[in-house]
C-alpha cells in the first residue's frame, strides 16, 4: 500500500529522530508559518513551533543578508534546557529539530542534513 506524501514525511521525521535519539520533536513548516508534517509528543503545540519556526528562519535569514554570511544554512538556539536547531528544507520549508540539553550536535546536523535532503524532494 502505497503512502501519501504528508505519511512520507512523517515517517522520514520519525526515522530522523530514531537516528539521533536526542531528538525530542520534529517538524517540516513552511516559510510562511504552515505545519507541513510533525513528530511532536503530546504537549508540543504544533501552531507554536510552525509559528516561531517561521520567525526564526525570517530573522535568520535577514541577519545573515545584512551581515554578509550570505544564505542561511542553520539557525541553532541553546537554551537552558536544550537546542532549537531549524534547516532549510529546499526553497519553500524548513525543518525544525528540538533536542536535549545534552545532545551531540555532530550526529544531529549530519542527520539533519539527510533527511533536509529527503523531505526537500517530498515537499517540492
Amino acid at each position: 500500500m502505497s503512502q501519501n506524501r504528508s505519511e512520507q514525511m512523517v515517517n522520514r521525521l520519525r526515522n530522523f529522530q530514531a537516528a539521533a535519539p536526542d531528538i525530542e520533536a520534529s517538524a517540516v513548516v513552511s516559510v510562511d508559518g504552515l505545519i507541513i508534517a510533525s513528530a511532536l509528543p503530546q504537549g508540543v503545540e504544533e501552531d507554536r513551533v510552525s509559528a516561531m519556526s517561521a520567525a526564526m528562519l525570517s530573522l535568520g535569514e535577514r541577519i545573515a543578508g545584512e551581515l554578509g554570511r550570505g544564505g542561511l544554512e542553520q539557525v541553532y538556539i541553546k537554551g537552558d534546557s536544550g537546542f532549537i536547531l531549524l534547516t532549510a528544507v529546499g526553497e519553500e520549508a524548513v525543518l525544525t529539530a528540538l533536542a536535549r540539553q545534552e545532545a551531540k550536535l555532530g550526529l544531529i546536523f549530519l542527520e539533519m542534513r539527510r533527511a533536509a535532503e529527503d523531505l526537500a524532494k517530498l515537499v517540492g
